[in-house]
């Protein structure tokens, strides 16, 4: 498992170079989101994942760390190559001052 800082990420997002994917349920989403990241809550990461894209590395993200870490687990389970997510999720990421749509 690659953990990535939200330095990394944000630099990485911003040169179209991964697709961030937020693994956060509906309620947290509807509160706020990073720009441009792809919304599959963990809790339906199974049934969502085939159509996660695959043309570029995904990075999974939460409010925190610990539901991407899963995700990454989940999907080394699903045979898919995903093997990202960012260290300290949304609350790092704002904490940074990036972006975020509410």
């Amino acid at each position: 498992m690659k953990t990535l800082s939200p330095e990394e990420v944000f630099a990485l997002h911003e040169r179209g170079e991964i697709h961030l994917v937020d693994v956060r349920e509906d309620n947290e989403w509807a509160q706020a989101r990073i720009p441009g990241a792809i919304h599959a809550p963990l809790s339906r990461l199974v049934d969502l994942a085939p159509e996660l894209p695959d043309d570029k590395p995904v990075v999974f993200h939460c409010l925190a760390g610990g539901r991407s870490a899963k995700a990454v687990g989940l999907a080394a389970a699903l045979g898919l190559p995903h093997d990202s997510h960012m260290d300290g999720g949304l609350g790092a990421w704002h904490q940074a001052g990036f972006p975020v749509d509410r």
